[in-house]
């Protein structure tokens, strides 16, 4: 593998210029000074920003029509009616599309991501042709692919789903999903039984959708912590949009937070459409480890999405409302930082030792590549440059 210097850069959290070397797939050296690699392929990247690949920690590729001919969206603006328009078109518009996955990868690729983890749609009708669908697309593409076996449609209200989430496990899925315990299945301490249950027993990560708002939504958070706190399953447990902590009030939300900090619980936002947004300031000045991603992406739940993770970031910081430029970089480090930490990812980073996954923009600021999300000047993926 040829030797990479990116010279000139200003890596994300040193404060100055520096050169970057690449060798064998990870960073070599960050110097403050000219670095000499003779042979290396050198790039000039004087006054751009140089940050660790981007990680979308939510979103559904199985559900995409992205790369084929527009579809307008039929459905009306209600859950039950989303879902309704999901199963019934399913079938009609060939989804999942393995040609769609891979489309919309490459569009995340030369956007500069590098990790992805995937809701896939579990249930008897789809079996697991999702995942099937998923894998032969990540199989051609350099971004790392992680899937959530997800029961989009209940768990206890549908019955099979179950075993269904235990044979994706088994066939090397990597994390278990689950869904409004309460708001879906109706019963959330056999729901939470269920999803805990198989991710202790197959020792996978645990990411639950809890769409649940008020004080529903509250107290779900609280036996999800109750339970990742008697597991010992701190750091293996995500919660999907938590709308109910946009929602309570400061004596409540700041308990959950604290619950969710002390358990290891990580909070995962996409700042979609009006949906309430999780504090995302008082959880990291907490220690909560924050992520984002895109929800969908154009699917036949909604028509909106373009699989780049700066302005997803955008969006976070639009909707919560932040104006100066360290709260800005809070969104980017969702977009990068946060969402390896809700995945487990190792070696990620900009420091020597760590895997050369790396995105240039020309951004003098964390601040300024979020609000202006400009185009990128080089992506690579474990040492190797993808796009330029």
């Amino acid at each position: 593998m040829t030797d990479v210097l990116l010279r000139g850069g200003l890596p994300w959290g040193l404060g100055a210029p520096a050169d970057i070397l690449v060798r064998d797939g990870r960073i070599d050296r960050v110097s403050l000074g000219p670095v000499e690699a003779p042979g290396a392929q050198v790039f000039d990247v004087a006054g751009q920003l140089v940050l660790p690949g981007l990680v979308e920690a939510h979103c559904h590729l199985d559900k995409t029509l992205y790369g084929g001919p527009w579809v307008p969206h039929s459905a009306d603006d209600t859950l039950s009616g989303r879902i309704a328009n999901d199963l019934g078109r399913r079938a009609e518009l060939g989804v999942p599309s393995v040609a769609r996955i891979a489309a919309l990868l490459e569009r995340m690729s030369a956007a500069g991501t590098t990790h992805v983890r995937t809701h896939t749609d579990i249930d008897p009708a789809a079996g697991l042709r999702g995942v099937e669908a998923v894998r032969e697309a990540a199989a051609g593409s350099p971004v790392e692919v992680r899937q959530v076996a997800f029961p989009q449609h209940g768990v206890l209200t549908n019955p099979g789903t179950a075993e269904l989430l235990e044979e994706a496990l088994k066939s090397g899925v990597e994390a278990v999903g689950g869904l409004d315990p309460a708001g879906i299945d109706r019963d959330p301490v056999r729901h939470l039984d269920l999803v805990f249950g198989l991710a202790g027993r197959y020792g996978t990560h645990l990411d639950i959708h809890l769409h649940d708002g008020g004080s529903l939504g509250g107290w779900e958070l609280e036996l999800i912590i109750e339970r990742t706190k008697a597991l010992g399953l701190g750091g293996r447990v995500a919660v999907s949009h938590a709308y109910a902590l946009g929602q309570l009030d400061d004596a409540h939300q700041d308990r959950l937070v604290e619950g969710l900090a002390e358990a290891g619980v990580a909070v995962v936002t996409a700042a979609v459409y009006s949906f309430p947004v999780p504090p995302v300031k008082k959880l990291r000045a907490a220690g909560v480890t924050v992520a984002c991603g895109h929800d969908g992406i154009r699917d036949l739940w909604g028509p909106y999405g373009s699989g780049d993770m700066l302005e997803r970031a955008m969006h976070l910081a639009y909707r919560s409302t932040f104006r100066r430029d360290d709260d800005i970089e809070l969104a980017l480090e969702a977009a990068t930082v946060g969402g390896a930490r809700a995945l487990g990812l190792d070696d990620y980073g900009l420091a020597p030792g760590d895997r050369a996954d790396l995105v240039v923009v020309p951004a003098g600021s964390p601040a300024e590549a979020v609000v202006v999300h400009p185009a990128r000047t080089l992506v690579m993926k474990d040492g190797v440059v993808l796009h330029n």
